[in-house]
C-alpha cells in the first residue's frame, strides 16, 4: 500500500491543507491519505486555541465529503505529548509492515527538514512529496539519505516536487482574524469548518 501522512496542528484546518492534500492525491498514486494532527509540535510553542477534542472536530469536518482515501491518524494524539515525526513513523511502519510511507508537506517545512529529530532515520522509513509554497524557498536540505526523483517508486528517501499550492494561509493568521473579529469570515476556512468554529465559540 502507499500512504501518504500529513502532519500539523490544523489549528484550523483550512484551504491550504486541503489543496496540498489534493495535489497528492492527484499525483503520488496514493492509496490512502492520513492526516496526521499533533498532540503537542516539537518545533513551535503553544499557539494557544482549543484543545485536541475541537481541533480533532474540526479536522473531521474539513474532510467531510473531501476524499474517500483520506482519514485521520491518530497516532500523536494518542502517544501524547511532543510529537516527533520519527517516533510515527516508527510506530507505523512496525504496526503496518509492507506499507510504503511518504510524507506530505509544504517548502517551508522541507527548508528545516535537516533540524528535525533524527532525518535520517526518518529517510530509512519513508520519502518526502514537497509542494511548493510562494513564500518558501525550493531548496533541498543536505540531509544523507535523500534524494530527489522525477516521481515516487514507493522506496524511502526519494524526494518528489509537486505543483505549487499556490496560496500562502496560514493558521496562526486565521486564528488573529477570528479573534479580531468573531463577525467577520476569513477567507481560506472551508465553510464547514466556519460554521463549527461559530457554533462552538472557538478562538474568541
Amino acid at each position: 500500500m502507499r500512504a501518504g501522512l500529513l502532519g500539523g496542528a490544523f489549528n484550523p484546518p483550512h484551504e491550504g491543507h486541503l489543496k496540498l492534500a489534493r495535489l497528492a492525491l492527484d499525483h503520488l498514486d496514493l492509496d490512502e491519505l492520513r492526516f496526521v494532527p499533533t498532540a503537542l509540535s516539537p518545533h513551535k510553542p503553544d499557539p494557544g486555541g482549543p484543545g485536541i477534542e475541537a481541533r480533532l472536530h474540526l479536522l473531521t469536518e474539513a474532510l467531510r465529503a473531501f476524499d474517500f482515501r483520506c482519514k485521520v491518524e491518530l497516532a500523536e494524539v494518542e502517544r501524547g505529548g511532543a510529537s516527533y515525526t520519527v517516533d510515527t513513523l516508527e510506530t507505523l511502519a512496525s504496526l503496518e509492515p509492507g506499507t510504503n510511507w511518504i510524507l506530505v508537506m509544504g517548502s517551508d517545512q522541507l527548508a528545516d527538514f535537516a533540524t528535525w529529530r533524527r532525518p535520517e532515520r526518518i529517510l530509512e522509513l519513508a520519502s518526502l512529496a514537497v509542494g511548493r509554497r510562494p513564500a518558501a524557498p525550493a531548496t533541498v536540505p543536505d540531509t544523507p539519505g535523500l534524494h530527489p526523483v522525477p516521481a515516487w517508486s514507493g522506496r524511502p528517501g526519494e524526494l518528489v516536487w509537486l505543483p505549487s499550492t499556490e496560496t500562502d494561509l496560514a493558521s496562526t493568521n486565521l486564528r488573529r482574524c477570528l479573534a479580531a473579529d468573531p463577525t467577520q469570515d476569513p477567507e481560506g476556512i472551508p465553510s464547514q469548518v466556519l460554521a463549527a468554529i461559530r457554533a462552538e465559540n472557538l478562538y474568541r
